[in-house]
């Protein structure tokens, strides 16, 4: 009688998705609450949202349309809604601006982090799902209210320890769209005509930096052919109208006072192309009144974002030191940030006009940055161990721990099999605890307890010499009314 084979799920992450651990999580929280402070300076105040919406309610904004459901996750319900993973917490608060509108002040300034979804083709360093941490005012229609997410950001950046490494980069959708018109892909009169082609050439201008002006140009052109021999269609522009749209792109001069004069040349007569440059100079202006020079904010036309949702200023925040890439190359890291104007974008909930702007920082990308840097713990120190030498004395060992954690030390007791005193020791090992606790019978006899540095223990098991460390033994015994100080004199030498 054969017997029928069990088939088990294969204990594996879902391709273009990850996992994270202890170090990873606690690194990441440090960070995003460094972020929520500056934000909570501005005066911003903290949302959170469903991390489902309706597909109406989303729209269809993301640019990798070749994907299913046009790169959102997106399922139907038994009644026939859509309903799809948020792709960005832009989207969400719209929706929540459109809803709550006679209960929220205006402007309503938000800031919001958490997980988002994108149904694209995953890559090296590219996941389905990431984090992102927004800053967003909704209902305020000035330049001023950009230029303040540009200056928000930039403090975000020198609050975590990276000034001198970023800048921040800001151009406008309006001039492109007049550079757009001068090039003969927007009708004023007709703005749904040639929608498709402003749309290939918002993304290959957004791929500038990683394909080169021979890149983006094909794009802009007949269509490219990446390593892998995918096609990518382009957007059919006659070489004319390439050399004007990347002419914009190459527009930035020595000063922003000199983009800018660049830019009103390449738009020539088109009125919005002139208003967008105005805006420009505006935020300029506003930003250098408040101490952010180029050396922090400049102006620069090859920022386009790659959204089509955008409608006025956009920006990016640029981290500008070395790194290594992964056949050993130097290169800068990039941006991490990105944002800008949507004001149709509420509209589409309520018919009205609702001005809106903000900006999207991605997390695991300045995680990554700053754990480049240094300005960030790559590890995360684990909890003191209180070890188990008799499981009958369980409600003792459970009492220190106690003591312990009322003290506010990290601390656990050993809940594995007590029987290798071994096996425990290598557990505090593998959980990076800085101090082991020790009492067997004879111990609690006498009412002491053993104390066990293993900062200390490692440190004098990889020198060469003992003379540094003569004078600090790496295990003491003391009496267990002095158990709470002696663990936090340990923790504070071995913090040294």
């Amino acid at each position: 009688m054969s017997k029928t084979k069990i088939r088990r799920p294969k204990a594996e992450t879902p391709k273009g998705f990850r996992d994270y651990f202890g170090a990873e999580v606690t690194a990441r929280k440090e960070m995003l609450d460094r972020i929520a402070r500056v934000y909570h300076r501005y005066g911003f105040d903290p949302l959170e949202t469903s991390a489902v919406e309706t597909v109406e309610a989303l729209g269809k904004f993301l640019p990798d349309v070749d994907r299913p459901n046009e790169g959102v996750f997106a399922w139907q319900e038994d009644d026939k809604d859509w309903l799809a993973l948020r792709y960005d917490l832009t989207a969400p608060l719209a929706r929540v601006a459109a809803q709550y509108r006679n209960d929220l002040p205006s402007p309503y300034r938000r800031y919001a982090m958490g997980p988002v979804w994108r149904n694209e083709k995953p890559g090296p360093g590219r996941f389905r799902q990431f984090y992102q941490c927004d800053a967003d005012t909704v209902g305020a229609s000035t330049v001023a209210a950009d230029a303040e997410i540009c200056a928000m950001l930039a403090d975000v950046f020198e609050d975590l320890g990276l000034g001198g490494d970023f800048v921040v980069r800001i151009n406008n959708r309006k001039v492109l769209n007049g550079v757009m018109e001068a090039a003969g892909v927007l009708d004023p009169e007709d703005p749904s005509k040639f929608e498709a082609e402003r749309g290939i050439v918002l993304r290959a201008i957004d791929k500038l930096d990683r394909l080169g002006e021979d890149g983006v140009r094909a794009l802009l052109g007949a269509g490219r052919k990446d390593e892998s021999g995918d096609f990518t269609k382009g957007a059919g522009l006659p070489d004319s109208s390439a050399d004007v749209v990347l002419a914009f792109t190459a527009a930035r001069r020595d000063t922003g006072a000199e983009t800018c004069a660049e830019l009103r040349r390449l738009v020539g007569e088109s009125k919005i192309g002139a208003e967008g440059v105005d805006e420009l100079e505006e935020m300029a202006a506003l930003l250098a009144a408040q101490g952010y020079g180029s050396d922090r904010v400049v102006i620069d036309p090859s920022v386009v974002r790659g959204l089509g949702y955008y409608t006025g200023p956009v920006f990016e925040a640029e981290l500008t030191f070395e790194i290594l890439d992964e056949k050993g190359r130097k290169r800068q890291f990039g941006s991490v940030a990105g944002g800008g104007r949507y004001d149709d974008l509420v509209k589409r909930f309520t018919g009205q006009a609702v001005p809106a702007t903000g900006v999207s920082i991605g997390v695991d990308r300045l995680l990554a940055a700053l754990t480049a840097k240094g300005r960030t713990e790559t590890g995360s120190t684990g909890p003191v161990v209180v070890t188990v030498m008799d499981r009958a004395r369980m409600a003792d060992y459970q009492k220190m721990v106690g003591e312990l954690r009322r003290a506010g030390i990290r601390a656990e007791v050993y809940l594995g099999n007590p029987k290798n005193f071994g096996n425990q020791l290598k557990y505090a090992d593998k959980r990076g605890s800085p101090v082991a606790i020790i009492q067997g019978s004879d111990e609690a006899e006498r009412g002491v307890v053993q104390i066990k540095d293993l900062v200390l223990g490692a440190k004098i098991a990889e020198s060469a010499t003992l003379e540094e460390w003569k004078d600090r033994p790496a295990q003491v015994e003391v009496p267990v009314t002095d158990l709470v100080a002696t663990v936090k004199d340990m923790l504070g030498k071995d913090s040294l």
